[in-house]
């Protein structure tokens, strides 16, 4: 089986793709992951299990196309490279991927609105082409069934709970990785996903900015952010905005993925407000590490994380549930016991059934 997505870059359904990859080829199964290589790298973010193939089709940056014309190109690359006779499933998971191969099932994360001509046709494709399609939330496959008359089979995301709650352990080495971060960073208020609309960031930093005035010692710390899309519009608004409140954050990039656990164990609160989620496995890991967490009231968050976080629909309500959180965080108990019912393995299963039944093997 092949599966294919859009980057090598670490992004929910990037980690999404080799996160069921190495799951299946631990259920036996022979598995490819195809992707572009982008901004010239010729392998993932982090190591692949070798038991997973990996093919990386070289993707040249060229900063003169347009997002549009980005779209294009990286749909013509991959289609151009892939060897769909090579394979009984193709799964795609993305809309990029999905436009670049034939016969493919479709995992459809969650839903856009775009107005670039080639977005938005890339988008629609995406949907109504592929033989099937997969869900990883009830609630975004309400919006498929809604929107489109099509009924996807839902499988709930994996999460590696163990490797969070491992950096939030008192190991020995978990403890001095916590202690590095706190050491450069002091207490900190984190969001993963970089400076977007759909992360609501702009939503965030004014939040941060009523925060403060209850914790003036608490630090705004946004991590991640690589992306295909171009955001410089809103992180110019995000720039501008946080100069008018006089707030001040860190920006830490993409981080390294081995660092990325004791990040999000030793922060006091992680942030998570996103305006869309097809299911918010960053929120999930933050929960596996014990750390209180604050989702926007989204019908899908709400389905997934049950009674395990502290919802706002606003700036204000933002606001106060980081103020409840950082002055009571409760033990975490419920966060990681919710997180640990997300395995990989059962989410490998669950598409190894529907693998076989497309192809008709039966069980």
């Amino acid at each position: 089986m092949a599966l294919l997505t859009y980057s090598t870059k670490p992004r929910g359904g990037v980690v999404h793709t080799l996160a069921l990859a190495e799951a299946l080829a631990k259920c036996g199964e022979d598995v490819t992951v195809w992707t572009l290589g982008r901004g010239g790298d010729t392998v993932f973010f982090r190591r692949v299990d070798p038991s997973v193939k990996v093919r990386v089709v070289p993707f040249a940056p060229d900063a003169s196309e347009t997002v549009g014309e980005r779209i294009v190109r990286s749909i013509a690359t991959l289609r151009a490279a892939f060897e769909p006779d090579l394979y009984d499933i193709v799964h795609a998971e993305d809309c990029i991927s999905a436009n670049a191969v034939d016969n493919c099932i479709r995992t459809i994360h969650h839903l856009d609105t775009f107005t670039t001509p080639e977005l938005v046709n890339c988008h629609e494709k995406a949907i109504v082409g592929p033989i099937a399609r997969v869900c990883v939330s009830e609630a975004v496959a309400a919006e498929v069934r809604t929107g489109w008359g099509l009924d996807p089979t839902v499988i709930p995301n994996g999460v590696d709970a163990h490797r969070f709650a491992a950096a939030a352990s008192g190991d020995q080495a978990a403890r001095t990785a916590r202690e590095r971060w706190k050491a450069e960073l002091g207490a900190y208020v984190l969001a993963v996903g970089g400076i977007e609309p759909r992360k609501g960031t702009i939503d965030l930093l004014e939040a941060y900015a009523i925060l403060r005035e209850s914790h003036p010692g608490i630090t705004l710390v946004l991590a991640g952010g690589e992306t295909l899309f171009d955001y410089r519009d809103y992180r110019t608004a995000f720039e501008r905005r946080a100069r008018q409140l006089g707030v001040e954050y860190r920006l830490l990039g993409v981080v390294d993925d081995d660092r990325l656990p004791a990040l999000v164990a030793a922060s006091k609160v992680f942030a998570f407000v996103s305006t869309k989620e097809g299911f918010g496995l960053a929120a999930m890991e933050a929960l596996a590490a014990g750390v209180p967490v604050v989702a926007r009231d989204l019908p899908v968050l709400r389905e997934i994380f049950r009674d395990a976080v502290d919802y706002a629909s606003d700036v204000p309500s933002i606001a106060a549930a980081l103020r409840r959180a950082l002055t009571e965080p409760g033990d975490g108990t419920a966060g990681r016991m919710l997180a640990a019912e997300y395995g990989w393995p059962a989410a490998a299963a669950a598409h190894a059934r529907l693998y076989r039944s497309i192809l008709g093997w039966g069980s």
